[in-house]
Order: structure tokens, then sequence, then C-alpha cells
């Protein structure tokens, strides 16, 4: 039998595909009655954020590329043209769907419980009252008329504005006009109702453009409007940027967020009662293919809908959890004692964010610390991790910090903060040309006696507060003196000239992480090929790489058994004879965003055990900085690997990928336990509390 040309695109899944795939079961939570409704609603919004940030960069590249007349074909064999055709018809049915469930189930559940839409004709005398008050007073001045005519072409739209298109009537010409009228993003979208008495505890909502609808003849006097239909425009919003030729980074990224707003137009929304006449009006106006416009039955922009969903109900919510400190804080005031005696393991949301700020903050008014270097993607807004860097700063220590100004849809924010940081007295650095520093890496520089120590953080996930309670993510607080010294010249690598190519325990992209994971993956070919047992067990976001896949499917036919977990996107095709029979490719989506990076070799016996901030994607090893550090701890390696387990028996999230591309949730057999890793993991956490207060 001819041995299979790993080359040949039937191995492989299409990327942009594989991600609707992923935006699919986050639908799947929604469509879960087991979750309670407000969560439930999370997942709407969330399926509908996430499909814009996919057209406006994903879905506009491949448009771009048609464009520029590119019939190259993807790896999985797929022209730019044929994507796009690939994806349009797997998204307007998944569209459909999402809005049926919103409608149909998500809604009518949230108002069984007392959370209401109400329709502006079903308001009382009283409501409609507050209704008409609240648009003279806040709407009516924010809202434009804007003509369209000879005289008035269509207006330029910001990219993800709501609109109405309104007919209107001149009955002293008697002539028919259009006109838009756009949302307003600045206000509220919902206005919530006052009580019907005093014991009234539902929560009665109308939404903003309902209220524009039944009031909109008033911006147009001497008109009477015939009819008005919603539409939403998507426009391109990468941000294309000549690093060697800019001479200051921060603004030039400044200029070029104002300039996403207006990109070419990639997506028409139109509400499915609006007349096909005007629909094609807009599509050629806007210049779109028939398969760029979306008909949707109910609510434009379901993102919005995440005002809802975070409403504080706890009735309609998860149970919630409280985080606590690892166990090795217990009875414990100074972080650099609990460090310099072990390695502590940091598992979010399981563990508070303080394990990692109490670090910081201690190491910025600490007198023995001579300076700090951390890199910083995503921080969130007021974040406390920039306050205490600008403390340590005003404190006198020597702060550095590698700010990444391109984290995409975080420009503005990161902006803001690079220049609070540099007020205070921090070298803020922005990293190289052409790469972007996603590793999360954090260095303290202590003075004890006559030595110098350094005490670090290495995580998966970002230095933002409010990320570490929804998203699980793994970190390792060290003093390991070798990881130390790479961490000092990484950073070295990262502000200065260093031309570093070698470390002693890190894998480093773009420089080495490659080479060191195919060649890990590689050993345990070789174990497998002289009769030993391989197996590697890895956890991440997305496996895009092609070189990697081909060495994982290497393994996998010399022996190697393989357990893949991948939250999202996932090009490899397990289960195909003779060639990825021994591999298995597993997705988890709950409660929080499953967001922890790890990756174990059976090493011969030797368990090699690796976190960090990479994909196995090819941006993540050649585009980006990236870190993968070993856990060599085996207290921690026990830890981490328990993670791993309950992933891989987890029969309630977790679905299967099959040979045909499809996800389907695993059975349980007759008689087997439900286990939500998740659900076991808070479970695990409550039971150590409890049993850490006991002993107090």
């Amino acid at each position: 039998m001819a041995e299979p040309d790993l080359h040949d695109p039937q191995f492989y899944f299409n990327r942009e595909t594989s991600w609707l795939r992923f935006n699919e079961r986050v639908l799947e939570e929604a469509e879960d009655d087991e979750n309670p409704p407000l969560e439930r609603l999370k997942f709407l919004a969330i399926f509908s954020s996430n499909l814009d940030e996919f057209m406006m960069i994903r879905y506009a590249g491949l448009k771009e590329q048609v464009a520029a007349g590119i019939v190259g074909r993807s790896f999985d064999g797929l022209t730019p043209a044929e994507q796009l055709t690939a994806i349009s018809s797997e998204l307007h049915p998944l569209i459909a769907r999402h809005r049926k469930v919103l409608r149909h189930d998500v809604l009518p559940a949230l108002e069984r419980h007392g959370v209401a839409l109400v329709p502006v004709h079903k308001l009382s005398e009283t409501d409609r009252a507050m209704v008409d008050a609240y648009f003279d007073r806040e709407l009516f001045p924010v809202l434009t008329p804007l003509a369209v005519d000879s005289g008035h072409p269509f207006p330029r739209l910001p990219n993800l504005s709501f609109s109405l298109l309104l007919e209107l009537f001149d009955p002293a010409r008697d002539e028919t006009k259009l006109a838009v009228v756009q949302v307003p993003s600045v206000l509220p979208r919902f206005l919530r109702l006052p009580p019907l008495d005093d014991a009234d505890r539902t929560f009665r909502f109308v939404l903003a453009e309902e209220i524009i609808r039944a009031k909109v003849g008033d911006l147009f006097p001497g008109h009477e409007v015939r009819s008005s239909h919603a539409f939403r425009l998507t426009r391109d919003a990468d941000i294309e940027i000549a690093e060697d030729e800019a001479d200051d980074l921060l603004q030039v990224i400044e200029d070029e967020v104002r300039k996403r707003r207006w990109g070419d137009a990639v997506r028409l929304e139109v509400t499915a009662k609006m007349p096909a006449p005007w629909c094609d009006f807009l599509r050629r106006t806007l210049q779109l293919s028939e398969s760029d416009v979306y008909r949707v039955d109910y609510h434009l922009n379901v993102g919005d809908f995440m005002e809802l969903a975070l409403l504080d109900l706890p009735d309609l919510r998860y149970p919630p959890f409280d985080t606590r400190l690892p166990t090795e804080f217990l009875g414990m005031s100074d972080v650099f004692g609990i460090i310099g005696r072990q390695d502590v393991f940091i598992h979010h949301p399981f563990h508070s964010f303080d394990a990692v700020l109490n670090l910081i903050e201690q190491a910025a008014d600490d007198p023995d610390v001579l300076a700090i270097k951390q890199t910083l993607y995503r921080v969130g807004g007021k974040s406390p991790v920039v306050a205490a860097l600008a403390r340590a700063a005003g404190n006198g220590k020597l702060v550095t910090a590698l700010v990444e100004l391109k984290a995409r849809f975080d420009e503005e924010n990161n902006i803001v903060w690079a220049r609070e940081l540099e007020r205070a007295g921090v070298h803020v650095v922005y990293g190289f040309a052409g790469l972007k520093t996603h590793c999360k890496t954090l260095l303290i520089v202590r003075r004890e006696g006559q030595e110098i120590r350094r005490y670090m953080h290495l995580g998966t996930g970002n230095y933002n507060r409010g990320t570490s309670t929804v998203y699980t993510d793994f970190g390792l607080l060290s003093c390991d003196s070798e990881l130390g010294a790479d961490l000092s010249e990484l950073f070295n690598y990262l502000t200065g000239f260093s031309k570093q190519q070698a470390w002693r325990k890190l894998w480093v992209a773009p420089e080495t992480l490659r080479s060191e994971l195919t060649g890990a993956i590689e050993r345990e070919e070789a174990h497998a090929r002289e009769g030993r047992p391989a197996r590697i067990i890895a956890k991440m976001n997305a496996l895009v790489d092609p070189r990697v896949i081909r060495a994982l499917y290497r393994a996998a036919q010399a022996g190697v058994e393989i357990d893949l977990i991948v939250r999202g996107i996932c090009c490899l095709r397990p289960g195909v004879e003779g060639v990825s029979e021994r591999i298995r490719v597993r997705s988890i989506v709950g409660r929080f965003l499953e967001h922890s990076r790890a990756f174990f070799f059976l090493n011969g016996g030797e368990e090699s055990l690796y976190l960090g901030s990479a994909d196995w994607m090819q941006r993540n090893l050649t585009r980006r900085v990236e870190v993968v550090f070993p856990i060599e701890d085996r207290a921690v390696k026990k830890k981490v690997l328990q993670v791993l387990d309950l992933n891989l028996r987890d029969n309630v999230k977790a679905r299967e990928l099959g040979p045909d591309g499809l996800y389907t949730y695993l059975r349980r057999r007759a008689g087997q336990r439900r286990l939500n890793s998740q659900e076991k993991l808070l479970d695990i956490s409550a039971r150590r509390a409890a049993l850490l207060s006991s002993r107090r």
C-alpha cells in the first residue's frame, strides 16, 4: 500500500469553515435549556460579536484577495473565491438558526422570568408618555435625518452602524423620497420602563430603534413616513501598517484605528420584511454581492444584547463562585517568600487574579526591588496592573513595559494606558516591526543581601482582571534561576539589539518554538518506532499550522497516541485510516472560555510538560513573539495533568471532531457518571477552600 501524501488537501479542514463550526458550538450553548436564561442570552451575544470580528477581518481579507485576482489555493485546496462560497453556504442557515433561538426560545424564557422586551404598540398610556418624553429629551437631539436624492448621495455610514431606511411622502410635491436615520450607538439600546406598581419586580425594556421608528416622523415635518426598515453595515476593519516606515508607531496606529470605521463594505444585514427593491438598492450602493446580504427575521446587532445578559439577576445566571488564592498563599503575606520556597501554579478563574496582582503590587512598594519588566497585550480599562507599574516607577524602580499596540480591537485602549505609563516614568517599548508580542511574562529583579534574585510570572493569559474571571488560564510563579536568566535575555531581545537565538529552558517564537515543538513530536515518533509507549496531549485554542499537523500525522502513523483539546479552529482531520486514526480531537465550550495552553509529551517516561501563550498556528510560530515554558516541579505538574485528565473525561461540554468535520457531543456509557470538567474544577476549588478555612 502506497504511503499517503500528507500534503494532500483531503487531510485538512478549511480554517474559515472550522471557525464557523466553533461559533456553532457557542450557539449550541444558547440552545441548551440546561443553561440559565441570561447565560443563554450571553452566548447569543457572543456568537454575534464573534461573527462581527470574523466578517471584519477574515471574510474581508478573502474579499480583498478575490478583488486582487488571487487564485492560489490554501493547504486545504480552496481558492479565496471558493472559501467565500463555502462560508456563505454555511453561514446563512446558521444565522437563521441563531435568530430563531433568540426569538422563539431565549426571549420567551426570559419573559417567563420577568425580563421582557415590550413592543411600542403594546405600551400603556403611562409607558408611552415616558417613552415620548425620553425621545424628546435624549434621542431627538442626537438623531440626524439624512436625505437620499440627487443632491444628497447615500451617506457613508460607519462600520457596524445600525440604521433605518425610510420611505417618505411629500404631499406638497406629491412625491416619494428616501432617507436614512442612524440609530445612535452613544445611547443605550434598551430603555427600561418604570415598575408597574410598588410590588412589580419585572424588568421591562423597549428597544431604541422601535422608539425611533414610532417617532421618526418628528424628524421630517411636512412628510408622511410610509414605511421603515432596519439595516446594519459591516466594513473591512483590518489595519495595515508599514511599520518600517513609521516614525511614530503610536501615532500611526491611532490614525489607522480611526480609519477602521470607513473600510469597504463586506456585509449587509437587513430585516426580512425589507422590500426587495430597497435591499437591491442598498446592495448596489454598497457594491456587495447577493451572498453578502443577510436577511434576518428578528433583531439586528444581537451583540448589544450582552447589556441585558449582564443584568444582576442571580436566579437567571450560573451559580456564583468564590475565587481563592493558591494554597501556598495560606497565612502568608510575603509573596517573595512564598515563591522563594517553591513554584506556584495558578489556574484562573478558580484562582484569583490577586495571586498575580499581589506580586506586582508588592514589588512596586518593596525597597529591595530594583527593576520590573512586563509584557502587556490586553489589560482592559482602569487596570490595577498599569496603576501598580506607574506607582513602581514613582517609587524609583526601573520599570519597563513592552506594550503591544497591535492587539486587535484593543488598540485604542492600549494607546491610552501606554501614554499613561509614559507620563508616570515607565519606559514603554512597542516591540518589533512586523511581529506582535503575544507572550505573557513578568520579571522582577530584587536584591537580597549580596545576591540579585529574579522572580517571575509566566502565563497563558493576559494581565487582565476582568477576563481572569471568565477565561481558563494557567500561570506559573517561580524564581528558578535558569528561567530567570532566560527571561532577562528575552527582555533584552525585546527592548534592545540582542540577537538571542538560544535559551536554556524557554521555547521562544519566532526563534526556537517551531523547531523545539516539532522536535518534541518527532521524539515521540521515535519512541513509538522503537516499540516504547508514546503519547501526546495538547490543549490549545487553535490548530492550523500544516507543518505541525504533518508532524502529528507522522507520529500517529508510527504509533503515537495523540489527544488534542482544541477549543476553536482545528484544520487537522482525525480518524483517517492510515493517517490519523490514533488522533482524537475534542472541543470544550462551556461556562468559561477555555484559553489555557498545555503540551504534554510522554518522552520515554520522563513526562515533559510545557505551558505557554502560543497556539499551533503559523502566526504564533513565525509572526509573533511567544514563550512556552517547562513545568518541572512535580506538584505543579500533577495539578496541570489533573486538569488535562478532567478535560479528556468531560462528557457534558466536550464535543468530538469526526473525520467528516462535524462535532458531536460525547455519549455517556450506561452507568457512566456525568462529568462537566469546569463544574468539577469549581467543586474541587470550593472543597479546598472549605478545607483550608477549617484549618485556620
